[in-house]
């Protein structure tokens, strides 16, 4: 037992046994955990009797990712609450974003799955919002941290504790300008990853200097982008004009946006105020007035107004906020309880406060070095080449995402392929929509076969409607590996309005050839004399067909003739009526010479009378 507590302590190779790993890179975990966990081992309980250390370190975990979200300024989405907007996902669609892949990062981490699992949830889902971006032909630029400013470093280790990233001698903490990230930790190969898969998707990464936010306000601010994405809330303080705090995905997607310019119209705050807030409260960068709250705040700042406040806090220190509050030489000093205010409040006479704990406020000289660490953070130039690289097309890889996708999810490359193409293709499209709407607004109607750059949609193959949307099932053209796919109408409206008429052209011949006659009813019936006369004229041919008789008083008394009466139904054989003609005949009869039996007559004979009984037979049921 002892040997194996040495192991671990000490990190030997000999032996390991399972999930040691976990427990050598996991600082948090107690030697009695390690006992723990070693009685377990060796009574041959299996790796999932650990919920001491695993527990622990999911506590680890949760605290990390609380205190990830509470970054920036103390308070400030709550301040800024009446000025969120929720607009619909298609509000990004030709932009150009910039994100703060920490905050990101922290957000996607669900901590969902165990420790000893190898699923990266977190890459999973930072691919599908990729995916989302991609299709609506949003453009994305990666900006992650660089080096953390001196004057966070008390605040970066009151945040990890005495995890990663952690030091110890004030001295050097003091006489430091920034301190390198610890790029071995495990987040940083977080970040590591999801600059990889967005590389292989086209999506371009600039490597902060110090803060990402800061870089993400510089770029929007000079224009660059059209918005960031973040959720520390001191972009503002660095200069943002457009911030989108999250993004919901699926059926009703939108993303939750903050304006500058509704923040100083409904709020009057501006930059100045936004950074004394920063001052009052805390953030980041400050400790901020102990006891005072956002209301009290607020209200100081409103009261001064945004072109004198952040003036006169740098040169009068918290003094000017007593002053305010000052009545009858008694300011009102709210007390604390820890974060979160304690919702009572005690009055103390000011002049009872000792020199030594009026020393303690935060200094002016304090506040001149928060007020320039927003106002002037190091930041990559608009300018330089760092930025302008950003600018320059990346292209999508297609079998490098194969690769990443295999060993990150264990998917096939039909799979990837399934999940990106579809959107790598609507994306083109947009871009070609976005082209043919610029020259119509120059005034030149291009047509489709004479646009520089040819059309990605062949041609349209069906019409769909999917969650109440009009789409169309599109081919594409010089698109590897994507046959058809599904794109909204109105896209295809705006890119190839040609490709729709076609459509449309070809659907209705389809159906016109489709189309069967359907049979006609007669109006009304034959009537009778039209009858006789179909009879009268069958007769006549049959009689000019057969040979004139032989005149003579001899041949005329021997013909023995069958009448048949026309008016009435056809008789059978065994009862007609056989007339002998005994007087000569001296004009011609519509008659039908039939004999006792059919080998007397000729087959042609035969078959013309069988003819005529199907004939009647066929005019009676018209008749009835």
């Amino acid at each position: 037992m002892a040997k194996q507590v040495g192991w671990i302590i000490m990190g030997s190779q000999e032996n390991p046994p399972q999930n040691s790993q976990l427990l050598l890179s996991n600082k948090f975990v107690g030697l009695c955990e390690l006992v723990h966990w070693l009685l377990h081992y060796k009574s041959g309980s299996s790796a999932s009797c650990l919920p001491p250390s695993c527990a622990f370190i999911s506590r680890r975990r949760s605290k990390r990712l609380r205190f990830e979200k509470k970054m920036g300024v103390k308070n400030l989405w709550d301040v800024l609450e009446s000025c969120k907007q929720t607009l619909p996902l298609h509000h990004l669609k030709n932009k150009r974003v910039c994100i703060d892949l920490s905050c990101w990062m922290v957000q996607l981490n669900t901590g969902r799955t165990s420790s000893f699992s190898n699923e990266k949830v977190y890459l999973k889902n930072l691919f599908h919002r990729l995916r989302a971006l991609i299709a609506l032909n949003c453009n994305v630029v990666f900006v992650s941290d660089g080096a953390i400013p001196a004057i966070k470093l008390a605040t970066y280790r009151k945040r990890l504790g005495s995890g990663i990233e952690t030091f110890r001698d004030e001295n050097i903490i003091q006489r430091a300008s920034s301190l390198p990230r610890n790029m071995g930790s495990d987040f940083s190969g977080m970040i590591k990853e999801a600059k990889v898969l967005g590389m292989a998707l086209g999506i371009p990464c600039l490597d902060g200097l110090e803060e990402a936010e800061a870089q993400c306000a510089l770029l929007n601010s000079e224009a660059l982008c059209d918005g960031c994405f973040t959720t520390d809330s001191d972009v503002f303080l660095f200069g943002a004009r457009t911030v989108y705090r999250d993004i919901c995905l699926g059926e009703g997607g939108y993303v939750v946006c903050y304006e500058m310019d509704d923040i100083e119209q409904k709020l009057g705050f501006g930059r100045n105020s936004l950074i004394s807030l920063a001052l009052l409260l805390g953030s980041d960068y400050s400790q901020g007035v102990r006891g005072l709250g956002r209301e009290t705040a607020c209200r100081i700042i409103k009261t001064i107004g945004d072109d004198k406040v952040l003036h006169r806090l740098i040169s009068e220190g918290v003094g000017f906020a007593k002053k305010v509050k000052m009545n009858k030489g008694q300011a009102d000093i709210f007390m604390c309880n820890g974060d979160k205010l304690s919702g009572s409040y005690q009055k103390q006479d000011i002049r009872n406060v000792s020199a030594r704990e009026q020393v303690s406020l935060t200094t002016s000289e304090e506040f001149l070095q928060v007020a320039n660490a927003y106002l002037k953070p190091k930041c990559h130039s608009p300018d330089s080449e760092a930025v302008l690289r950003l600018f320059i097309p990346h292209t999508f890889r297609r079998t490098r995402l194969q690769e990443l996708c295999a060993e990150f999810f264990g998917w096939s490359p039909q799979k990837t392929d399934e999940y990106i193409l579809p959107k790598i293709a609507e994306s083109n499209l947009r871009r070609f929509a976005n082209l043919r709407c610029a020259s119509a607004e120059l005034g030149s109607q291009i047509p489709l076969d004479k646009m520089p750059i040819s059309c990605p949609v062949s041609a349209i193959v069906k019409s769909r409607k999917l969650q109440g949307r009009e789409y169309f099932e599109v081919s594409w053209d010089s698109m590897e590996g994507l046959q058809t796919s599904t794109v909204p109408a109105d896209l295809v409206q705006s890119a190839c309005p040609e490709k729709i008429a076609e459509f449309m052209d070809k659907k209705a011949e389809n159906n016109k050839d489709k189309r069967k006659p359907r049979p006609k009813k007669a109006a009304n019936k034959a009537t009778v004399d039209e009858i006789d006369l179909q009879l009268q004229g069958l007769l006549l041919s049959i009689e000019s067909q057969n040979q004139k008789p032989p005149s003579g008083p001899d041949f005329q008394s021997r013909v023995n003739t069958e009448v048949i009466d026309l008016s009435t139904p056809v008789p059978s054989s065994r009862c007609c009526k056989i007339l002998k003609c005994q007087e000569p005949i001296t004009k011609p009869i519509d008659v039908i010479d039939l004999c006792e039996s059919e080998s007397e007559v000729s087959p042609e004979h035969t078959r013309k009378a069988r003819e005529l009984r199907l004939f009647l037979a066929g005019i009676k049921e018209d008749i009835c």
